[in-house]
């Protein structure tokens, strides 16, 4: 077996685009991207540069299974590994900077103040190179997260969805007076941001908010340069908020729902090669991902576009936060939140069955005194209206999610943790932003009404 190793630390959408760019069979990266070290995760990649799928999954697992130790621990040749170093970053990094839509707008915003830390992980070297290469100039570091250290000994949890991960990066950037702060994750396929308010107040946005502004500006400069013919699609989790599918209505870009997981994209984008062009995609857990040569989330790259859709946006008078309330007003004002519950144990995993069977086979009437219209059970693979009790199946694998859509036009998504303790409630509601003005107020109101759900379902202590 040929092996290709790096020779240090590198971002796992890194061996994503490495394996297509050798032709390699497979991929390996152990990780245990945000969580403790102990929660190390042996993450494969199959020869398209996607994370496994059915069946090469179980088949692996079945392999190893029936594999002893001893039929693993043997000497092998030292010429079959070659290592990769830093020539491999910079073809990956000029492959990003080949996604620019707009450099003329970074050349005459290139001062902008960038805040990044990599929080002790993998985008330390990667995420500022890539920033240099698209023509960025003031990069500002975080220099005790700038130590890789799996202890992550600066924060509690260097996951970037929990603001406190972003704690040290927010304080420099008022200290310096920078316009955005960019977080990664450990493995630095994930990013969360910060961007000044109209008040000029720092604020973080969630990772419905950054794939918005993703994926209207993807949209927007290809139909400005006039490379939109109906053949482009874009993906989105079926948990991720619906305002990407109204933008890619918009710009008539076909768009689709797959399964939680960054792997179902990668497949989308595999079964559609050489017929349809990807043109980027995300999922609220701070994903995301544009063009086919990675077939991750990939935060390295997002951190590139997030900064140039920055320079954008104020090469047209606005800033992100502007934007944003923008793109609010052209198509719907949508906003999400996410409740965990943790329940430890034998008998909490046996209560989070039961909670997922009581919804299933009896689901709500109406959820904050908005009648439930549609009830999607991907387990049972079929949709009910409930108003002409007609089913319609669901074309997605089996998988242990429910979700709510109500009169209201507000959506309820429940699903079991995969990989924690924990029952997941995604809340999602919208409404009309007719001007600017009233952004304040309308934000007010879709949060009480968020508030409403949580305590019609029972969801508080």
């Amino acid at each position: 077996i040929q092996v290709l190793l790096y020779d240090a630390l590198r971002p796992t959408p890194q061996l994503s685009y490495t394996i297509r760019h050798f032709d390699c069979q497979s991929g390996i990266v152990i990780t245990a991207s945000h969580n403790p070290k102990e929660y190390n995760g042996y993450k494969v990649y199959w020869e398209d540069g996607g994370q496994i799928i059915a069946p090469h999954d179980k088949n692996i697992i079945d392999e190893v299974s029936a594999t002893t130790i001893d039929m693993v621990k043997f000497d092998g040749p030292d010429s079959n590994i070659t290592i990769l170093d830093e020539e491999m970053d910079e073809i990956y990094t000029d492959k990003i900077k080949s996604l620019s839509l707009s450099p003329e707008s970074i050349k005459r915003n290139a001062d902008i103040k960038i805040v990044y830390t990599p929080i002790h992980g993998t985008g330390v070297k990667l995420v500022p190179l890539s920033l240099k290469k698209m023509g960025f100039t003031q990069i500002l570091n975080v220099p005790e997260q700038d130590v890789s250290d799996g202890n992550f000994p600066t924060v509690h949890s260097p996951n970037p969805e929990e603001p406190a991960a972003l704690e040290l990066a927010l304080k420099k950037a008022e200290a310096e007076g920078a316009d955005l702060v960019m977080g990664t994750d450990p493995d630095a396929d994930r990013v969360g941001i910060a961007v000044r308010n109209t008040s000029g107040n720092l604020v973080l946005l969630n990772g419905n908010q950054t794939a918005a502004l993703l994926i209207y500006y993807l949209l927007y400069k290809w139909k400005e340069e006039g490379k939109l013919d109906g053949n482009q699609y874009i993906v989105k989790t079926i948990v991720t908020s619906e305002i990407l599918t109204e933008i890619a209505e918009k710009y008539q870009v076909k768009h689709y729902d797959v399964l939680t997981g960054f792997k179902y994209i990668a497949d989308i984008i595999k079964r559609n090669a050489g017929v349809k062009t990807f043109i980027g995609g995300g999922e609220e857990s701070y994903g995301y991902l544009a063009g086919e040569f990675v077939r991750d989330k990939d935060a390295v790259m997002s951190c590139a576009l997030i900064a140039e859709v920055a320079a954008w946006a104020k090469d047209n008078g606005k800033s992100l936060y502007e934007l944003l309330i923008d793109i609010y007003t052209e198509f719907s004002f949508y906003k999400e939140s996410l409740i965990s519950v943790v329940k430890k144990g034998k008998a909490g995993a046996e209560e989070i069955t039961s909670m997922m069977e009581n919804f299933r086979n009896q689901p709500p009437d109406s959820i904050n005194n908005s009648d439930v219209v549609l009830v999607h059970d991907y387990l049972k693979q079929q949709t009910v209206d409930v108003i002409s009790q007609q089913r319609h199946p669901i074309q997605l694998p089996v998988s242990n999610v429910l979700q709510f859509v109500l009169a209201d036009g507000s959506k309820i998504s429940i699903r079991p943790s995969g990989t924690e303790p924990k029952i997941k409630f995604y809340f999602s509601v919208n409404s009309n932003l007719e001007n600017k003005s009233e952004f304040d107020a309308v934000n007010t109101e879709l949060d009480q009404r968020i508030e409403n759900i949580i305590q019609s379902m029972k969801l508080r202590d």
